[in-house]
């Protein structure tokens, strides 16, 4: 007899002792029927018809990735560096998907602006200013700070009464010797029109192959970020205490400035803080491979100790 999920094919099949199973006879039906011919070659088509569909969307992809990240390209260069990455594509194809995604086909698309500017040499560019703080004795002091575009990360150069170009300069080289390596990549530095930036103060920056590039006159968009950091420390910070003198003002600025380095959330890098946190947030309870250590019994919680709380 037939095993499960077996058939006998015919008489002559049963009297040899073969059999065929279940997919074999549904494959011999369809090829003798007419309908199921018809069926699988409208299936052929279908699937030759998804394949062209899923193909041309890939060169979609392809044609509008290469145009933002490249805005001074026009339709014949896009179509130019496709057929070198051989991919056969007419212009007008080009010209058509950039048209339909909202994208000007022509070259003047680009962006020649000065935040334009600022984005595209993020990694590359480094601000300085200062900003002034008066205690509750009537005196002003000075700090002076330097903040990376590319992270957003501030450094704290000093605190001063008078901000003289040979101080200036001083921090300066100070703060290229605490960033170490991390000075490799600077080639704009951002600075304004004040006379505490003399030509010594440059040519520091100048020796490691950055560019200095000064603000316009009465342009405080220029060095935005610097700005909207000093707005910032002002509303968060200094404008919140009493600040009696520099070394208050000092240790004020410091935490600020490591609270913005290690917390502070922003929207140009996904809401992260420039650096990580020291200590890794724990992982959730259903990881079972993290497993939290267990307080000894030994040591009471760490708020509660000799009988008191606090």
């Amino acid at each position: 007899m037939a095993q499960p999920g077996e058939l006998a094919l015919d008489s002559a099949a049963v009297g040899a002792g073969k059999y065929v199973t279940w997919p074999d006879l549904l494959v011999r039906v369809c090829q003798s029927s007419g309908s199921c011919r018809v069926f699988w070659g409208s299936m052929r088509v279908l699937v030759i018809r998804l394949i062209c569909l899923l193909a041309c969307q890939t060169f979609r992809w392809l044609v509008l990735h290469l145009a933002r990240e490249n805005p001074g390209w026009g339709y014949r260069r896009i179509h130019g560096e496709l057929l070198g990455l051989g991919h056969k594509i007419g212009a007008s194809t080009v010209w058509e998907i950039l048209k339909k995604a909202g994208i000007d086909p022509s070259p003047q698309r680009a962006d020649r602006s000065w935040a334009a500017f600022l984005k595209a040499q993020a990694s590359a560019i480094v601000a300085t200013d200062r900003f002034h703080i008066d205690t509750i004795f009537l005196r002003r002091w000075f700090v002076l700070f330097f903040i990376d575009h590319g992270t957003r990360r501030v450094h704290i150069a000093g605190i001063t009464r008078h901000p003289t170009g040979p101080w200036i300069t001083q921090q300066a080289r100070n703060y290229l010797m605490d960033v170490g390596n991390r000075a490799e990549p600077i080639r704009f530095l951002i600075r304004d029109r004040g006379a505490y930036f003399t030509e010594s103060f440059d040519a520091v920056f100048q020796a490691i192959g950055a560019r200095v590039v000064p603000t316009l006159p009465q342009a405080p968009r220029m060095n935005a970020i610097a700005e909207r950091w000093i707005g910032s420390c002002r509303r968060e910070a200094t404008d919140r205490i009493l600040i009696t003198g520099q070394n208050h003002l000092r240790l004020i600025v410091n935490e600020y400035a490591e609270h913005y380095n290690r917390h502070w959330p922003h929207r140009s890098l996904g809401q992260r803080p420039p650096d990580p946190l020291i200590t890794p947030e724990p992982g959730p309870v259903s990881d079972p491979t993290s497993v939290l250590p267990a307080r000894s019994a030994r040591w009471p919680h760490p708020r509660i100790q000799a009988g008191r709380i606090g």
